[in-house]
């Protein structure tokens, strides 16, 4: 009975193990018919779709029994993401990753939210590596335990590609080749290992397959992969937002290797001062990234000489100094967020064909720029503080003819100053020819000149301004003589009755009939002749201005003949001047004969003005007329002069 019972229970267990064999087969032939129809079905590419409609292909009798706390946020026929792997599934992760040998159609895994020791890490890589997996990505990674070394097996891999992001290591003291040698010895082709505070990086032990190093992030200095000989196939370094600050260093880490031709440098703390050991770049080099460094005019010492795209975005660049750096091959620079005042030439670069000096400190750009650059297919200026002045107008011309090579016209392109004009676009800004052509608007502002001059000068000969402007100055050169002169050269303020002015063609009349008639009979009448009363030794005006003064009338003989005479005319001004300057009725008019009009010359209007306001004497022709002449006329003259009251009395005698 016994056996029997013993024999019933094998027959049960072997018929047990024949059916979990059986379903375990028949469950594999649907999953490669479940892989056949989704990869059929489905496109490569559309990685969301796969993600919502694909079941669940990896969660064989391993996990469903197991009851692992991972989570599953991707699962399609090539891509695997996970999140949540601890100390307490990761062996079992370890096991399903080994199931996917090479030959296996996964190539894609990424691990998210890692927390599991350093051991643990280092086998969950070393199954990957020894997997069918060739894209590996992992996220938020901490390592718990202590660092120890790790005889890590790189053979044998379909590995192309490592993402490490956010790593944390939480051992404190360890020894860097048990770290970094890992990860400098990988034989991939490409490596990222970012935001992941990493301060150093060994050089490979032997020549590495690296084409691509990504290292963003992080706090890698100066000392970085320095005389390392062993990259010889990098094609593209990336080191942004490091700590590096000697640009000389940076030059000659790349130096060795001679297949790197894209280096980003940018938002490190890099600086050149342009003395010591001249740099030293890879030569084949091609793209180089400076941006936001602390990089001043010196750095065109120290570039690479066949580098054809260069950025040295918002650094400290004032200047490009002419002759310091021939960029022969140089096709794009960026010197956007600088300090620059105007718009760089291209002596250095003949082979620039875009350029790009936004937000600069450009006030007025060189209206030559295209002539200077004349490969340049792009210019992108806009964003600077624009001063809308005549020389601007060059520059806006400048866009006009440059066929649309002015990139972000004309919205980027606005007035800062003057203030009046603030926010105006470039485009909407007009002056006027004559405004802005200096040699236009001197030419313009002599010519007026000339003209003004030419009709000034024409009103003056036509007032014959001269002339009274010369006798207003011996005017005053009399006056001050006299003021200066003793006091008893001065002479009494008033020494005749009348001042005679007449034309030397009227002498035989004043001679005949004035002279006679006043100076003779009642009245005895004293008169100052030029030809017995004008000092020797003194000028005709000196005089004339003496007799004008010590005479308390100035008698004018009027004719044709005065109007003609150039002293008469002097006599008529200087009598005319003290009419006014004494407020004095001093002048008394004779009309020898009769004037037209016509014969009265243009500067003789004061005498044309005193002829039609003051009442003038006429000489009558009539005999009978002429006692009431002189009577009138004496009467005129008509004041008591103590000298030729005394006069008067010895000729009586």
């Amino acid at each position: 009975m016994t056996l029997n019972t013993s024999f019933l229970r094998n027959v049960f267990l072997y018929k047990c193990l024949f059916a979990l064999t059986f379903w375990n087969h028949v469950s594999l032939s649907v999953e490669d018919e479940l892989f056949t129809s989704v990869s059929n079905n489905f496109p490569q590419d559309d990685s969301n779709q796969k993600i919502k409609n694909l079941p669940l292909l990896y969660t064989n009798s391993h996990q469903s029994e197991a009851n692992c706390d991972w989570v599953v946020i991707q699962n399609t026929t090539k891509s695997l993401s996970l999140s949540e792997i601890t100390n307490d599934n990761v062996k079992k992760l370890i096991a399903l990753l080994s199931n996917f040998r090479q030959g296996s159609r996964l190539q894609n895994l990424t691990l998210t939210n890692v927390s599991v020791n350093w051991n643990a890490l280092m086998e969950v890589f070393q199954t990957v590596w020894h997997s069918s997996i060739e894209y590996f990505n992992t996220n938020n990674v901490t390592q718990l335990s202590d660092v120890e070394s790790y005889d890590f097996d790189y053979s044998g891999t379909s590995m192309k590609a490592l993402t490490m992001k956010k790593i944390t290591i939480t051992d404190m003291y360890f020894t860097q080749d048990d770290l970094y040698k890992i990860f400098a010895d990988m034989n991939i082709a490409d490596m990222t290992i970012a935001d992941s505070e990493m301060i150093h990086m060994l050089c490979p032990s032997h020549e590495s397959p690296f084409r691509y190093l990504n290292f963003l992030k992080n706090d890698l200095t100066d000392f970085l992969f320095q005389k390392c000989d062993n990259l010889l196939q990098l094609e593209t370094l990336i080191l942004q937002k490091n700590k590096f600050e000697s640009l000389r260093k940076v030059s000659f880490m790349t130096s060795p290797m001679k297949s790197l031709k894209s280096l980003d440098m940018s938002n490190n703390l890099l600086r050149h001062d342009g003395a010591g050991v001249p740099c030293q770049w890879a030569e084949s080099l091609t793209e180089l990234d400076l941006s936001s460094n602390q990089l001043v005019d010196a750095v065109f010492e120290c570039l690479p000489g066949n580098v054809k795209k260069l950025s040295l975005q918002n650094n400290q660049i004032s200047n490009v100094r002419r002759g310091v750096a021939e960029l022969k091959s140089l096709e794009e620079l960026n010197l956007a967020s600088n300090r620059l005042a105007d718009l760089p030439g291209c002596s250095g670069f003949p082979s620039l064909q875009l350029l790009n000096v936004e937000m600069n400190s450009i006030l007025t750009p060189s209206a030559d720029f295209f002539q200077s650059c004349p490969r340049v297919r792009e210019l992108q200026a806009g964003h600077n503080p624009f001063k809308c002045s005549c020389e601007l107008q060059a520059f806006i011309r400048l866009e006009r003819r440059s066929g649309g090579r002015l990139f972000g016209w004309p919205a980027a392109y606005v007035c800062e100053y003057p203030e009046g004009v603030r926010g105006t676009e470039l485009k909407d800004f007009h002056l006027s020819l004559l405004a802005c052509n200096t040699t236009l608007l001197l030419v313009t502002a002599l010519l007026l000149t000339l003209v003004l001059v030419a009709a000034v000068a024409f009103l003056c000969i036509r007032l014959d301004v001269p002339w009274y402007v010369r006798m207003t100055w011996q005017w005053t050169q009399t006056k001050r003589r006299a003021w200066h002169s003793p006091a008893g050269e001065r002479g009494a303020a008033l020494q005749f009755h009348a001042f005679i002015s007449y034309s030397e063609r009227d002498s035989l009349w004043v001679k005949n009939e004035l002279i006679p008639n006043l100076e003779k009979g009642e009245g005895c009448v004293q008169l100052c002749q030029h030809e017995r009363n004008f000092i020797p030794g003194k000028s005709i005006v000196e005089n004339i201005i003496n007799c004008i003064e010590k005479s308390y009338r100035s008698i004018f003989v009027l004719s044709p003949n005065f109007v003609q005479s150039e002293w008469c005319h002097y006599e008529l001004y200087f009598a005319h001047h003290k009419l006014f300057s004494e407020n004095s009725n001093s002048l008394i008019l004779i009309l020898l004969e009769p004037i037209p009009p016509y014969l009265i010359p243009a500067r003789y209007h004061k005498l044309k003005a005193l002829m039609a306001k003051r009442t003038y004497v006429e000489w009558p022709k009539e005999k009978s007329k002429r006692a009431l002449f002189w009577a009138n006329l004496r009467a005129a003259i008509s004041i008591n002069l103590p000298k030729a009251d005394e006069n008067c009395s010895e000729e009586t005698d």
